[in-house]
């Protein structure tokens, strides 16, 4: 089930742990990604609070937002960008996305594999999407004071599995939000010691929030049908007499 559009927006700008994770996950993104010019940035879910980077050199930014979430106005103080969408039937054209970041729109999804084979229509060939959602191993996932501890939480191999179902191709992943889920101030006063903590352990730490990266690939045809036609005889020409043969 999606969140609240207000929830979450409430979450994300409203409150110290909220801004906390935005940071932590957008500095990730755009080590990344870094912004690159001409190029068209998409978010689904709500990844909005990851997009900024991306306005000043990006084609265009979307906001794409699923209809049981509910939609808000972004980016504040420009033109609107976000669009209220069915949640497996997006407003793009196949195959215009270079960019894409699903953020609470995959775990709270009845139907991921629809909502992946969405993702993967709208990218071009050679596209690339990250995917953020809560890690099944990390403390994020547990509390339901944040909006990771709601929907289906995934581990590594899990996701992974799940992107290449769906044609996709995993390119590498991180973790983040290394500090507990606490509004507790100590905690939020070292959430950028963790992190920095975090990236040097995480073979053995487990981060609260999961990010991979997976790419479309598409493959041109080994081969067509039109050879395999051309050797087999046509059977309309059985019968007839070979030139300089007598016939017995």
């Amino acid at each position: 089930m999606h969140l609240d559009v207000l929830d979450l927006r409430n979450f994300y700008y409203r409150t110290q742990l909220g801004r906390v994770a935005q940071r932590a996950i957008r500095d990730k993104l755009v080590a990344l990604w870094p912004p690159l010019t001409g190029q068209t940035v998409v978010g689904y879910g709500f990844a909005v609070p990851l997009l900024r980077p991306y306005l000043g050199e990006a084609r265009r930014v979307i906001g794409l937002m699923p209809a049981p979430q509910g939609v808000m106005p972004w980016p504040g103080g420009q033109a609107n960008t976000a669009v209220l969408v069915e949640e497996t039937r997006w407003p793009i054209p196949t195959g215009m996305v270079d960019r894409l970041v699903v953020l609470h729109g995959l775990e709270t999804s009845d139907n991921p594999g629809a909502v992946l084979d969405e993702c993967w229509r709208v990218l071009g060939p050679g596209g690339r999407a990250i995917f953020v959602v809560p890690a099944r191993a990390g403390l994020w996932a547990r509390r339901e004071a944040t909006p990771f501890g709601h929907g289906h939480p995934y581990s590594l191999g899990q996701l992974e599995a799940l992107l290449r179902k769906h044609d996709f191709t995993p390119e590498r992943h991180a973790s983040v939000l290394y500090a507990p889920p606490s509004q507790r101030r100590f905690w939020l006063r070292t959430a950028n010691s963790w992190e920095r903590l975090g990236g040097w352990l995480q073979p053995w730490l487990s981060g609260g929030v999961l990010m991979v990266e997976a790419s479309k690939q598409v493959y041109a045809p080994t081969r067509t049908g039109l050879r395999d036609v051309v050797r087999r005889p046509l059977k309309v020409l059985e019968g007839l007499p070979v030139p300089g043969v007598e016939p017995a």
